[in-house]
C-alpha cells in the first residue's frame, strides 16, 4: 500500500523512531477515528504556524520573546548557552539556574561541514556585546561529546575578554553512582571539574 508506506517512511524520520515503531504509529493512525487524526494533522499544523524562534535566546515561543527572556525576575548578568531548545528544559526542571539562554541550535561539528557560521555564534557575540546588563558570566552547556567540546572551546576563546568569566558546565559521577561502574572518560572529567570543599 503506497500511502502506509509513504506514512511509514516519514515517521521513520523523527529521532529515535525504527522501522518497527514507525510500522506501530501507522497502524495507530489507521485504527484512529477520523476525529483523532485530524486532531493530530491540526496541532502539527498549527505548532507550525504558530511556534518561532524567541528573537533573543532563539528558544521556541509563540510571541517574540519566549517565557524566559521575558521574566524580569531572572538574572541578566548570567547566559547559559545550549546547543538546543529542548537542554533548556532539562536545566529548567532542575530549578538551580535563574538566568538567561542562548541556544546555537546545533554544534561547530568540521566532520559534518557544520561551522560556527551554521550555528548561532554571531547572534551570541552580538548579544554579550550589546547588552543592556553587562554580562558577567557565560555558562557553556553544550553536549560532553567531540561536537560540544569543540564548541564550548571555540566560545570561550572568542568571549574571553567580553565578558567576566566563561565556564563550562561540570559533569561526571552521578549522584547514588558507583564509582567502579563509571566509565574512563566520566571519571576523568569528574577529576578535572571537581569543586573544592575546603
Amino acid at each position: 500500500m503506497k500511502s502506509l508506506d509513504r506514512l511509514v517512511r516519514a515517521l521513520r524520520r523523527l529521532p529515535g523512531v525504527g522501522p518497527r515503531q514507525a510500522e506501530r504509529f501507522a497502524a495507530y493512525f489507521l485504527r484512529a477515528s477520523q476525529g483523532e487524526t485530524e486532531e493530530f494533522v491540526n496541532a502539527l499544523l498549527t505548532m507550525k504556524q504558530d511556534v518561532k524562534l524567541c528573537s533573543v535566546c532563539f528558544s521556541y515561543s509563540e510571541s517574540d520573546l519566549c517565557p524566559v527572556c521575558r521574566d524580569q525576575d531572572r538574572d541578566r548578568g548570567l547566559i547559559c548557552v545550549v546547543e538546543d531548545p529542548q537542554d533548556i528544559e532539562a536545566i529548567e526542571k532542575t530549578g538551580a539556574y535563574k538566568g538567561l539562554y542562548h541556544v546555537l541550535h546545533g554544534a561547530i561539528s568540521p566532520m559534518e561541514g557544520r561551522g560556527a557560521e551554521q550555528v548561532k555564534v554571531r547572534e551570541l557575540l552580538e548579544r554579550v556585546q550589546h547588552a543592556e546588563t553587562p554580562v558577567r558570566e557565560v555558562i557553556i552547556a553544550t553536549d560532553p561529546d567531540s561536537e560540544g567540546e569543540t564548541t564550548a572551546l571555540y566560545l570561550a576563546d572568542l568571549l574571553r575578554g567580553l565578558v567576566g568569566q566563561v565556564t563550562r558546565i561540570g559533569y561526571g559521577v552521578p549522584l547514588g553512582g558507583d564509582i567502579d561502574y563509571i566509565d574512563e572518560m566520566t571519571l576523568g572529567y569528574s577529576l578535572k571539574g571537581r569543586t573544592k570543599l575546603s
